[in-house]
């Protein structure tokens, strides 16, 4: 049997409806932690909605974790350690351990934000990846 799942997370306009979170305490509108759906093991990531105007309401910072913000709707900006930054769709932000952040949908938007968090520890990765293998005879399904 190979090793893949297949999982439906919904349409990005559903995002705003699931109720999720990491813990029950911290749990909220628009947060969905997909790694818990799945048998990840070596990255993670959330989907996530925030209304306009509404935010994280708190700092966070990780010790190991690298994360990755993918904004694929709306606009916002987030603090990182000193700064604000403005995000929208096709803002791609890489945050790395010890960097304190957090985020917040533009006050004066028109619709949703919406974004994926997705997070690596662990072993840096190679510049280019050496475990691949290429089968270029090998036919393609379709």
């Amino acid at each position: 049997m190979s090793d893949y799942e297949i999982h439906d997370i919904g349409a990005m306009g559903a995002w705003g409806e699931h109720f999720g979170g990491f813990r029950p305490e911290t749990s909220k509108q628009g947060r969905r932690v997909v790694d818990h759906e799945l048998s990840m093991s070596y990255i993670g990531m959330t989907a996530n909605a925030m209304l306009p105007g509404e935010e994280a309401g708190y700092w966070h910072t990780h010790d190991r974790v690298e994360e990755l913000y993918v904004f694929l709707d709306g606009a916002g900006q987030m603090g990182l350690d000193d700064e604000v930054v403005d995000v929208r769709a096709g803002s791609v932000v890489r945050v790395g351990p010890g960097v304190w952040r957090t985020w917040r949908a533009d006050p004066d938007g028109d619709g949703e934000m919406r974004w994926l968090c997705i997070r690596a520890g662990g072993e840096q990765l190679p510049r280019l990846p050496d475990d691949a293998t290429r089968d270029p005879g090998r036919a393609m399904p379709w």
